[in-house]
This record gives structure tokens, sequence and C-alpha cells, in this order.
């Protein structure tokens, strides 16, 4: 937008004050962004892309955070139209359309044009950040024969447990969820009937499993293929691996979105273009651990060219999930409670 001279700002305010109109609105130098734990974190991107938007913006970036994505759609459900959200950053492709129903949302009307993901993405209300690819991440210190499969997983051995995320509150639960269903169809049920003798636990977030899952409590957890690239570069070590499933492995793009209450300010557009620039994906890959959505400003770390490249992608349509994602939570928590 190009700026205004001093003279025509005055004739427009002197005509507004004449009409007895208010004055355009105008940013009140916050802005309120709703996201998930992991991100906000201090270890997270979110303190560098805090740091790094506020000396763009000469602002206030505030970030409140919940468990993990499909907790940010249900807050975002209960609080309607009174949410104090500029923008929501943590949903993926697999909620976009379910979100985009709650008419919550405005168009971003920003130039996406930096953006690349696998098959391509474009969407007038979402904006995508990252992606990756979900993965069974296990130790190898404590098994030597990881699954290669789904149905090496489902069938293997229950004393070989896997720490997972609660569908109805995680986006990778929710993602392990449409995996099983992409692969199983009609018969996930009996696959989740199968696997949860070898589940240790189901948690509300991917955090608390991850964490459960390096204290030792579980050989297996489901993650990323790019986690084991976090303990290459940070902790030096191989001792973490993602499996490689011959059936291929479901992707995930991760996305923000203004609402329609944040739309009203105009540093929710300004920091969803921020987001596809240098200064924000250059977070992205050492600090979510995710394959950045846009260019960086510093090449990937060659710890990334080491990692699971998946056979297949698996994905769903985002509203073909939204279709069926009740009934597939119903079936999952059915199999899981016999």
């Amino acid at each position: 937008m190009r700026p205004l001279n001093t003279r025509v700002i005055s004739a427009i305010f002197a005509g507004a004050m004449a009409l007895g109109l208010a004055a355009p609105a105008k940013a009140d130098g916050k802005l309120t962004v709703y996201t998930y734990e992991s991100f906000a974190a201090e270890w997270g991107p979110g303190p560098k892309v805090k740091d790094a938007f506020e000396k763009q913006c000469s602002c206030t970036v505030d970030f409140i955070a919940v468990t993990d994505g499909v907790a940010l759609l249900n807050r975002l459900k209960l609080e309607g139209a009174s949410t104090k959200a500029d923008v929501v950053l943590g949903l993926d492709t697999n909620l976009t359309f379910e979100a985009a129903e709650t008419g919550l949302f405005a168009p971003h009307g920003i130039d996406t044009g930096a953006v690349s993901i696998p098959g391509g993405y474009k969407d007038d209300l979402f904006v995508p950040y990252d992606y990756g690819y979900f993965a069974v991440v296990y130790d190898t210190e404590k098994l030597k024969n990881p699954p290669s499969s789904l149905k090496d997983l489902i069938e293997g051995d229950p004393k070989q447990k896997i720490a997972i995320e609660d569908p109805r509150t995680s986006t990778p639960g929710l993602g392990l969820l449409l995996w099983v269903k992409s692969v199983y169809g009609d018969k996930a049920g009996e696959a989740w009937s199968k696997l949860k003798d070898r589940v240790l636990t189901v948690t509300p977030g991917w955090s608390e499993a991850y964490g459960l899952f390096t204290k030792g409590e579980a050989p297996l957890v489901l993650s990323y293929t790019t986690s084991p690239a976090y303990h290459q570069i940070a902790e030096k070590t191989e001792r973490y691996k993602a499996a490689s499933f011959k059936e291929g492995h479901y992707l995930q793009i991760e996305v923000a979105g203004q609402t329609v209450n944040g739309a009203k300010n105009p540093l929710s557009a300004q920091f969803l273009t921020f987001m596809t620039s240098p200064a924000f994906q250059d977070t992205i890959p050492e600090n979510n651990w995710m394959f950045p959505a846009a260019k960086t400003g510093t090449p990937l770390n060659p710890a990334f060219e080491t990692l699971v490249k998946p056979a297949k992608t698996l994905i769903f349509p985002s509203e073909e999930v939204a279709k069926n994602r009740k009934a597939w939570i119903d079936e999952w928590l059915a199999a899981m409670s016999l």
C-alpha cells in the first residue's frame, strides 16, 4: 500500500469529521496470536519469531498457547465471534475446511507466491508456514528391529510400547488416525483394536508424548521424520531414528490465518506476510523441526538430508476429513476402549 501524503490525510480526516464519521481503525500496537505449546515454548520458534516481528512492526506480539493444534480449533469454536485472537497459527490442512466453516476467519489477501509445498497449496484463508511427514520414531538402544510398515507396527510385539497423541486434541494424533484410515480404510477399527495393547498411553499433545519417549518410558513414539534431526544437531547423537514405512507417510501442512476480528488489525496481514519471509522461515527447521514452507535465508543443515524420504505421500482432502472426523474418532474410541 502506498503511503498517502499529509494533504490527502488531512482532507480525508476533515471530511470524516464533517460527516460525523469515525476515523479509520488503527492497529492498537498489539498482535494476539493463538498457537500450540511447543511453538510458543522457550525452545520453540515463538520467542525468535516474536523478537524478529516486533523489531519490524514496532508492536507487541502476545502468544496464547494451548496444548496442540486440534485444541486450537476447539478453543476458537468455544469463543466464537468474541475471540481475542488476531491470528491463529498451528492448524493444519486436515482442519482448514472445518475451520473455514466456522465463519471466524477472514481472507488474508496477501501474496503467497513465496510458498512452496509438496503437491502445491493455495488458499484464500490460510497461509502455510511449514510441513512435515508423520513417522514412528524409535530408540535404537532399545529397539534393534523397528517396524518397517504400519502392518509391522500394528501386529508387532505388544511389549514394545508406543506413546501416541489424542486425535481429539492433537494434530499429530489426528494425523496418525488419518494415516491408519488411509491405509486400512474400512478395516481401520480392526487395526486399532490390534494396536491398542501396544499403546503405552495417549497424551493430549505432542510435547507430552515425546517427553515420555526421551525419558525412556517407551521405545516408540508418534512424531515426524524430521525429529531425528534435532537429536543429530542439538545433541550430537544418532540414537533416535524414524522408521520408514512401506505404505508411505502422512503429510502435515501447518497453516495460520487471521480471524474476522483480527482482520481489523493491520498487524495481522503484516504478520502473515512476514511468515513467508526468510526472517520467519529461518526459525522453522531448527526450532520447530519441520521443513520450511518458503525460502530461508540460510541453507538447511546437512542433517536434514539424512532423514527418511517417504516412498509415497498420503493425505486426505480437508473437506473429506471435516465430513468424517467425528465418525473416525468414534471408531478409534470404540476400538481403543474394548
